[in-house]
């Protein structure tokens, strides 16, 4: 006779089955029961001796014991479980701000400095503010446009730049023998002025930014944007500035020399 009435009474239990255990990440305050001795408790560490790797369970009265992570040694929920240390995490590199500068998370924007930044229009204040906002409400600068160089003497005049209350201004087409150049000289050592070599603004995204091999040359007595619109059917200027804002979403999408000019500004003023 090669059985017995009864059976073989092991057939159900998981070993004789073959039953794959599952493998489960031993994280921390993941709930487990060690099943040897009944212990329940959240996973707090690990400990490791020359007999291999312990895990130490936290129960709900505060006791802390270790048990040896063998294959099948524990249960969650019922369930019969090998524990594992978990894999460790790669450190994540810190998140950056369109300029590049690390950003500063749950930001309350500091209160205003008396110093300011100053540019032409409202085209450089919007690609300002599109790069360095963040940086610029960390540091608690506002950005005002003068609404064209030519009245620059006369916003000084009524700012009064002094310790404490500098201004740096941003002008475009800043080249040797330029009207800007000439009205940006001697303007007192609580005064910086940077720039950029283009004639406008939009000439300082890069054109592979908005879509194009190089910036079209428009012929003098024609407006700029007026004769780029028209030379890259774009439309009107205010067809083309759509085009031109929303292909900037960060530092990379402008040329070197407004950057630099940006950041040179910021930090006169923040100083």
């Amino acid at each position: 006779m090669t059985g017995d009435r009864y059976g073989d009474i092991y057939a159900g239990h998981p070993r004789r089955r073959g039953r794959e255990i599952p493998t489960v990440p031993a994280e921390r305050d993941l709930v487990v029961e060690d099943l040897a001795s009944g212990f329940c408790g959240a996973v707090i560490g690990f400990e490791r001796s020359y007999d291999g790797e312990f895990v130490r369970l936290e129960d709900r009265h505060g006791r802390t014991r270790l048990f040896a992570m063998h294959p099948a040694a524990f249960a969650i929920d019922g369930e019969t479980v090998t524990l594992t240390k978990p894999a460790p995490t790669a450190p994540t590199a810190p998140k950056r701000s369109a300029s590049g500068s690390v950003r500063v998370e749950n930001l309350r924007a500091r209160t205003a400095r008396a110093s300011r930044i100053w540019v032409e229009g409202v085209h450089d204040a919007a690609l300002v503010e599109r790069v360095w906002g963040h940086d610029l409400r960390v540091e608690g600068v506002v950005v005002e446009h003068l609404e064209g160089l030519d009245n620059l003497g006369e916003r000084l005049a009524q700012f009064g730049p002094g310790p404490g209350r500098r201004v740096g201004v941003l002008v475009d087409h800043l080249v040797e023998g330029s009207k800007e150049t000439g009205l940006t000289r001697s303007l007192g050592e609580f005064v910086m002025v940077t720039g950029h070599p283009f004639i406008d603004v939009w000439q300082a995204v890069r054109p592979s930014a908005v879509g194009i091999s190089a910036w079209p040359v428009i012929p003098r007595g024609t407006d700029w944007k007026t004769g780029v619109c028209r030379e890259l059917g774009w439309g009107t200027p205010r067809d083309g500035w759509r085009h031109v804002y929303n292909a900037v979403s960060t530092f990379r999408d402008l040329e070197p020399s407004l950057i630099g000019a940006v950041e040179r500004l910021v930090d006169f003023v923040t100083e």
